[in-house]
């Protein structure tokens, strides 16, 4: 077959078999992942490098946008609550890389990663799933702040394991990754102020520029795509102050919409690494085992500590427990690193897909909403500020990609049909 006339039919399959699959509950990137191993048993789209391109600007796309859309001021409010959970969930993540280093008989770094895959939630797989949760306010502001927090503590421990093979070299990390931070805002000034006056709505191919060559600075340090387009999307959450249209709603709709698109290519790109060794029935025994261990312990984690730290009932905290179980995409980057690293076997790895696979499945089986998928467009109607750096001032449309709303959710209401009911 063509290699032009593959690429389309992959692009059928990957955009239309997730969304027929969707009224199962069946979540697309769980779909892209499993296509993605279908195509490695028939040997399709192996050492591919157009689908590893596409693969990439999807990584940094989510990450990029995950980075945009944490607002370290709302935190505060909340810091001594979540103080005790980055507590609670660090000494959580050192018992767990013992016990990682004595079961799998691993290096400590290779445990702590392994422990990372097992606790630490998607973000942006969450952020874009909380209105399908029919969650309160309340509900969706702690989600999001865990999340948020969890996800912040991980990237930097995950930067401190891979890094941590010496001083030098983890003094000399920390020197590079600070070099890149510091720069980011005279980047972004200069954008501001000699580019963006004489070329409207250039912010968001530039945003993905810096993102990108950001993400593929971090890349040679070692620490993955996804740490450099996070601080790529913070640096410039910090600066909408001095360019507002760096960071507004119209810039996440944009960055969603394009993750919208090479997401999927993400999941089944890591689905193309599942090799045979991964796939047996000891995979199966370990990923169910590790199923049945830390769903009770990450759920009964949050409904203890929000008993005790704000007597909560449990049936609430629960629901905020379940909307924090997925961890697809950071597990999904942690085997791909781990593939690399000595003494860990194919059997682990591929009972880290299959663990994170299921555990992504419950929220929506759990609390009865369609299941989460990234590549469909997830729309709700915002009004722009007219400073915005965007033109006009009427409702656009957001796009949402970490997880959408189903075929069969309905459309927002207008106003005027409120009135009517």
């Amino acid at each position: 077959m063509p290699k032009d006339l593959s690429y389309v039919l992959l692009l059928f399959v990957l955009f239309v078999v997730p969304r027929f699959l969707q009224r199962y509950r069946l979540p697309g990137a769980v779909t892209a992942l499993a296509l993605g191993v279908g195509a490695t048993a028939l040997g399709l789209f192996q050492q591919d490098e157009t689908i590893a391109l596409m693969s990439t600007f999807g990584i940094v796309a989510l990450f990029l946008f995950a980075g945009l859309d944490v607002d370290l001021d709302a935190l505060r409010p909340d810091a001594r609550v979540l103080a005790q959970h980055l507590a609670i969930w660090g000494a959580t993540l050192a018992l767990l890389t013992t016990a990682a280093v004595w079961i799998f008989s691993l290096a400590i770094r290779e445990a702590s990663l392994v422990a990372l895959a097992l606790i630490t939630p998607s973000t942006g797989f969450i952020l874009e799933s909380l209105d399908l949760f029919g969650m309160s306010d309340g509900e969706k502001r702690w989600t999001k702040s865990k999340a948020i927090s969890s996800e912040l503590l991980a990237l930097i421990v995950l930067f401190l394991a891979l890094q941590s093979n010496s001083p030098e070299q983890l003094g000399l990390s920390i020197l590079a990754l600070l070099t890149l931070i510091v720069m980011l805002p005279p980047v972004f000034r200069w954008f501001a102020g000699r580019i963006a006056p004489f070329a409207p709505r250039s912010e968001f191919a530039f945003l993905l520029m810096v993102a990108l060559v950001a993400a593929s600075a971090t890349r040679r340090l070692g620490v993955y795509y996804l740490v450099g387009a996070f601080v790529v999307g913070l640096a410039a959450r910090q600066f909408r102050a001095r360019l507002p249209a760096m960071s507004s709603e119209r810039m996440l709709g944009a960055v969603e919409a394009f993750a919208s698109f090479f997401v999927p290519f993400y999941f089944f790109h890591a689905g193309l690494y599942v090799s045979h060794d991964e796939l047996n029935l000891t995979v199966l025994f370990v990923g169910i085992a590790l199923l049945l261990v830390f769903v009770p312990l990450r759920l009964g984690e949050v409904i203890l500590h929000r008993w005790v730290a704000l007597r909560e009932p449990s049936e609430k905290s629960l629901r905020i427990g379940v909307a924090l179980l997925p961890t697809l995409v950071f597990t999904l980057v942690i085997v791909d690193i781990l593939r690399d690293r000595p003494g860990v076997t194919p059997t682990l790895l591929g009972a880290l897909v299959l663990y994170t696979t299921l555990i992504t499945l419950l929220p929506g089986l759990i609390l009865r909403v369609p299941a989460m998928d990234y590549s469909t467009l997830h729309l709700d109607p915002i009004a722009l500020p007219p400073d915005s750096g965007f033109g006009g001032s009427g409702p656009e449309w957001r796009g949402g990609t970490s997880a959408s709303v189903s075929e069969s959710t309905p459309p927002p209401s207008s106003p005027s049909e409120a009135d009517k009911t």
